[in-house]
């Protein structure tokens, strides 16, 4: 195998992520699954608590809005239950919350795409993490997630893909703390497009999707370098958004 250090290197990648997936859910399997929204035993997501994850959509307008953010669908506000499932799901490998977490971004999928009349078939754009984050958690959870909720909208008779068509261009500082101007210089050319995006989204409707919204700086930037690239962003889907919004609409679903 001398001769083939990248193939070495990526088969140990896949070791390390496999190997972490089935260590967590061998870990529920013996030492019993929780709910990580109330703490019972059983699993990932009792009966009680998954219904928080199935609420109806609605538009979330950072206040104050940057310059350019599409307009954005949040399924829920970003605490309680909602808050504990992305972060088990995200830091701690719970990879059985993907299928309902992506059944809550589809949500707010559809809700995005909702008011075309004739709908374009749609691309779910995630935003990238940066490959040492992803090796770091041992997968990439807004990907999971964002092919869960393809998933969801296809069943539903819609034709969506999802396209993994921006890259991480440069580190960027952990955006705890910061506060919206803050957090848009920290993202500033932050994000690339790889090549030939424009040829190969034409005519199809964009959605960005992320995790959570808070200043909509990241979905902002990211509009703003597909816009750059010929790309025209419809809307943005997130699964939950901090109290810091405020509703522009009513809610849908």
């Amino acid at each position: 195998m001398s001769g083939l250090p990248g193939l070495t290197t990526r088969a140990r990648g896949w070791s390390t992520l496999v190997g972490r997936l089935v260590r967590d859910d061998l870990a529920d399997l013996v030492l019993g699954s929780r709910c990580v929204g109330c703490g019972g035993p059983g699993r990932a997501l009792c009966e009680e608590c998954e219904p928080h994850l199935r609420q109806a959509a609605f538009r979330a307008v950072p206040d104050p809005e940057p310059s350019g953010l599409p307009p954005v669908w949040a399924m829920a506000p970003y605490a309680g239950v909602v808050r504990a499932a992305l972060l088990a799901h995200k830091e701690r490998g719970r990879t059985t919350l993907a299928a309902p977490l992506g059944a809550a971004l589809a949500r707010a999928v559809a809700a995005a795409t909702g008011s075309e009349t004739r709908p374009a078939p749609t691309v779910l754009v995630p935003i990238p993490s940066t490959r040492s984050v992803v090796r770091q958690r041992g997968h990439d959870p807004l990907l999971r997630i964002t092919r869960r909720a393809a998933g969801v909208r296809r069943r539903q008779g819609r034709v969506v893909a999802v396209g993994e068509v921006l890259a991480v261009a440069r580190p960027v500082a952990d955006q705890a703390g910061l506060d919206a101007s803050r957090r848009r210089a920290n993202l500033a050319g932050a994000f690339q497009v790889r090549r030939r995006v424009g040829d190969r989204l034409a005519g199809r409707s964009v959605v960005l999707v992320d995790d959570v919204v808070t200043t909509g700086a990241t979905l902002a930037e990211a509009a703003r370098v597909l816009r750059a690239a010929g790309v025209e962003v419809a809307a943005a889907a997130v699964v939950a958004a901090t109290r810091r919004h405020r509703p522009a609409s009513g809610r849908v679903g």
